[in-house]
């Protein structure tokens, strides 16, 4: 019909087949053949996402746990634009150390000690020094492994993001190697950058800003220290002779009924102090060990298990936290089987009734230490309102008290009238004297013991090592105080052993020494 529009007929009588017209794939050009910015754009995405993966390989798998002498700790990579070195002491602070450029970072977190190692070091003095010359090579072991694991940690991670994102083998191949010479020269550039003498300039951060002040010279300070570990047998064997000595004296004989008490304080890290400990625990046949506080320095986790050597006495053990010991370190002391923690608490050990209380500070600081401190009206309320929870607790005691123990001697002033006999520490110096009296109550004897680890490393600031000293208190069948042995070693450098044996004639009325007036508030 006219006006309408035919489609064209085959030849053959079939119907024409249609014309197919396939679409254009984006971003390539009539040919097929993919465009520049096509390209670019997968280049780019390959990028990022081996980026992606390095980063996120790196912060999954970059650690390692490994020993350092005798401490475990913890390795591990960041990334970072600007290098170096963290060495973190928790809770006392970081060491910052400015030890290689690079876009890695890398944290040394220092755990807890080992006990066993670190009781052969207390053991062996000498084997400190071979300790730091394989705590390098611990270093250097722990470093390759956290490498390879890095290494693997970053490709593996690659791969996996890259299947996820493009689903296709030929990208995430690339993808994949793309991630390993990054990582590697990454982990190159912080090889070939590397300063081993930053060690010797340390920033520091936390409670160890005060270390520099705290420890001096440290050069000084090994080489006293080194002196000290080689006379340690000759130390131990002065204190064998000494004994022998004194037991031959005609002047006091304990009676065999007597219960002897040995009195130590502020050890303050010093594993020398525990090997003269268990000299004399054995040589004077001690009953049982007191310890007045500041067993460590700082409070931290790792040296809680400063604390193991408690153990190894034998003997029971009672203690109070002291201003340097944290609520951890009386936890650590706390889990050793012979240990009696004390804190507004009564136990009797070995037929004597003991009262103690910890200190109710926590600063580890030089600042609180005691040749840097003074009794504030804020420190006197709280040392004295810990004497005052003691006398509380002593008075509603069904038990007579025959000892209280206090760590600072500023907490004793309450305590007056309400036992023979109080202990403390803190003051790193022995001091014996009576409280002031109270009327129509017994007369309170106040003896406070110098430092048993010779006040750590602060005994090796001044121009003469603080001495380690330490007393064995002798108490007769009514439990009270007849004759106490003040035993005093040089300090470091030194290997001088003295001895001085005091009886008190009266044991009720106690030791005529004068009257020591003590803060109010």
């Amino acid at each position: 019909m006219d006006g309408e529009q035919h489609e064209p007929q085959a030849t053959d009588g079939k119907a024409p087949a249609a014309r197919r017209r396939w679409p254009l794939r984006r971003g390539t050009d009539r040919t097929g053949r993919r465009t520049p910015l096509r390209m670019a754009g997968v280049t780019l995405a390959v990028l990022l996402v081996t980026l992606a993966g390095v980063t996120l390989g790196v912060l999954a798998g970059g650690r390692v746990d490994t020993d350092i002498g005798p401490f475990q700790a913890t390795l591990t990579l960041t990334p970072d634009t600007s290098g170096g070195t963290t060495v973190d002491i928790p809770p006392l602070g970081a060491l910052l150390l400015d030890s290689h450029d690079g876009p890695t970072h890398l944290t040394v977190r220092l755990g807890a000690l080992d006990q066993g190692r670190t009781e052969a070091l207390i053991d062996d003095p000498a084997s400190i020094q071979r300790a730091s010359i394989s705590a390098v090579e611990d270093v250097r072991s722990g470093v390759m492994r956290l490498g390879l694991r890095t290494v693997a940690s970053a490709v593996l991670a690659t791969l996996l993001l890259a299947a996820l994102v493009f689903r296709n083998v030929r990208r995430t191949a690339v993808a994949g190697a793309l991630a390993l010479g990054v990582t590697l020269s990454t982990l190159g550039a912080a090889a070939a950058t590397l300063r081993p003498q930053a060690i010797e300039e340390p920033r520091y951060e936390g409670l160890l800003v005060n270390a520099p002040a705290i420890v001096g010279d440290a050069r000084r300070i090994a080489n006293d220290y080194s002196r000290y570990a080689e006379q340690l047998q000759r130390l131990v064997g002065n204190v064998s002779q000494l004994y022998t000595t004194v037991s031959a004296l005609p002047v006091f004989e304990p009676a065999p009924e007597s219960t002897r008490v040995l009195h130590v304080s502020d050890m303050h890290l010093n594993p020398t102090g525990w090997q003269l400990i268990r000299t004399v625990v054995e040589q004077f046949d001690i009953d049982v060990v007191i310890d007045t506080g500041d067993i460590t320095d700082w409070g931290s986790e790792p040296e809680a298990s400063f604390v193991g050597s408690i153990g190894v006495l034998r003997k029971p053990y009672v203690y109070i936290r002291g201003n340097h010991d944290s609520a951890r370190t009386a936890a650590a002391v706390a889990r050793q089987p012979n240990a009696i923690v004390l804190n507004n608490s009564i136990t009797t050990v070995a037929g004597l009734t003991i009262a103690g209380i910890g200190d109710p500070r926590f600063t580890p600081d030089k600042n609180t230490s005691p040749a840097g401190s003074g009794l504030t009206q804020q420190v006197a309320d709280q040392v004295i309102g810990a004497g005052e929870q003691l006398a509380q607790t002593i008075g509603r005691s069904p038990r007579p008290v025959n000892i209280a123990l206090v760590h600072d001697p500023a907490s004793a002033g309450p305590l007056s009238g309400t036992c023979p006999l109080v202990l403390a520490g803190h003051t790193h110096a022995r001091q014996v004297s009576k409280l002031p009296e109270q009327p129509g109550r017994m007369a309170t004897q106040l003896l406070v013991e110098g430092s048993t680890g010779g006040a750590g490393l602060r005994g090796l600031e001044g121009e003469k090592p603080t001495p380690l000293s330490m007393s064995v208190l002798y108490f007769d069948r009514d439990k009270l105080l007849q004759a106490h042995d003040d035993i005093t070693v040089g300090g470091t450098g030194e290997a001088q052993v003295n001895l001085e044996r005091h009886v008190i004639q009266d044991p009720k009325a106690g030791e005529q020494v004068p009257v020591s007036p003590t803060p109010t508030r």
